[in-house]
């Protein structure tokens, strides 16, 4: 079913029947914005902490080991042993919890008022992704819009110009990134599991390229792991931030066959390198950082590995592969973040290895008196990938 629906106003406190266009039933369903239509501003995040991914996305604890104050998606907001924001096919339970960008396929109650009991929790607030957006917008590797520039203006003109399908769009930060870094007009496929973060990200998606140019969105709410070359067909561009880390192999090959199936390329940014450096050092860093990236592989996810496996498929089907390193560099300006992130960092580690719980709790207070006092600085390292279909006349 596709609706053509106006966007008119904030951001609400919750979805649900008042934002009937937004109201999304289970399956997919498309709804389409254009910048002429986009009457409205976000109001801002909605009601909830004040206050984007990877290391943030699992689970976390509170300075004493609660989770109470850690934003969903930056912590823990599910059961124990569960991994805090991946339900990517789980039977009847497929239409809560995901993949989020900032691995943003993250699973929100559709209906006002929360969720029922029983029912699996919002997983990736608003709060959390507006809060990182800046972060990652400095962290992503300009230099490789290069190569995608001097491809599309290779390409003959088309009416409606560049297609561009994001994937775990989230609150769309990725395309407020990118669409004013490309000339032409563009229009933007945005997908997410989430209802209500597809209606920020419509309403908040940018109106014009770098050039001026017109740029019009489309929201479709589905699941990575069901892309096929059909749903790309006519791309030119597939993108995605934090998503690689919370996939398993055969999601990356499914995602890589999509790709060269429909002869588009695929930018690719900040997937978890499994490194951070922190300064001052502690001597818990290394084992923290091991104990994390151990958890980021549970029940067949890649974690910090999905770069290598990504480059690997993405190759195997004859596209010419393209890294580079985006870390997040956090300091003093970055506490609200880097409090955040500590949490969830360290929460996870403790998830898997209880063992560490006591020295982690020590480590997680001090470590955030560091942080509120401006005495700490971080960089978590992630790698930005991009994949290009070697000239074969293929889709654009």
């Amino acid at each position: 079913m596709t609706e053509t629906t106006t966007v008119t106003g904030g951001i609400p406190a919750q979805p649900g029947p008042r934002e009937g266009a937004y109201q999304l039933p289970a399956g997919s369903e498309e709804t389409r914005v254009d910048a002429g239509e986009r009457t409205g501003e976000p109001s801002g995040a909605a009601a909830g902490p004040d206050g984007p991914d990877e290391q943030g996305r699992q689970g976390g604890h509170g300075e004493h080991g609660g989770s109470s104050g850690v934003i969903p998606g930056a912590g823990p907001v599910t059961r124990p042993g569960e991994r805090a924001t991946l339900r990517l096919r789980d039977g009847a339970d497929a239409n809560h919890g995901g993949h989020g960008e900032h691995g943003e396929w993250g699973g929100h109650d559709d209906r006002p008022g929360g969720h029922d009991a029983g029912e699996e929790p919002a997983r990736y607030a608003p709060e959390w992704l507006q809060l990182r957006e800046p972060a990652d917008a400095d962290a992503r590797a300009a230099d490789l819009l290069d190569p995608l520039r001097d491809r599309f203006a290779a390409l003959p003109d088309r009416e409606g110009g560049l297609v561009v399908h994001d994937l775990g769009c989230g609150t769309g930060s990725m395309g407020r990134w990118l669409a004013p870094r490309l000339d032409g007009a563009q229009h933007w496929v945005l997908h997410d599991r989430d209802p209500y973060l597809l209606h920020f990200a419509a309403v908040a998606s940018p109106r014009s390229a770098a050039d001026g140019s017109r740029v019009s969105v489309e929201t479709r709410r589905g699941d990575v792991a069901r892309l096929t070359p059909d749903a790309l067909a006519g791309a030119s561009l597939v993108t995605a931030s934090a998503l690689l880390d919370v996939l398993t192999r055969e999601e990356i090959d499914a995602l890589a066959d999509a790709c060269a199936g429909a002869g588009c390329p695929a930018l690719l940014t900040l997937s978890v390198a499994g490194r951070v450096e922190l300064a001052p050092a502690d001597p818990l860093d290394a084992e923290l950082t091991e104990a994390f990236n151990a958890h980021q592989r549970r029940t067949g996810l890649l974690g910090p590995e999905a770069v290598t496996v990504a480059c690997e498929a993405f190759a195997e089907r004859g596209m010419t592969v393209r890294l580079r390193p985006s870390p997040w560099r956090l300091g003093p300006e970055h506490a609200a973040l880097t409090a955040q992130w500590l949490r969830g960092w360290v929460g996870a580690a403790v998830e898997q290895r209880p063992e560490l719980r006591e020295r982690a709790e020590r480590y997680l207070g001090e470590r955030l008196a560091a942080c509120e006092a401006g005495e700490l600085e971080a960089v978590v390292q992630h790698t930005d990938l991009l994949a290009l279909p070697r000239p074969s006349g293929g889709a654009s």
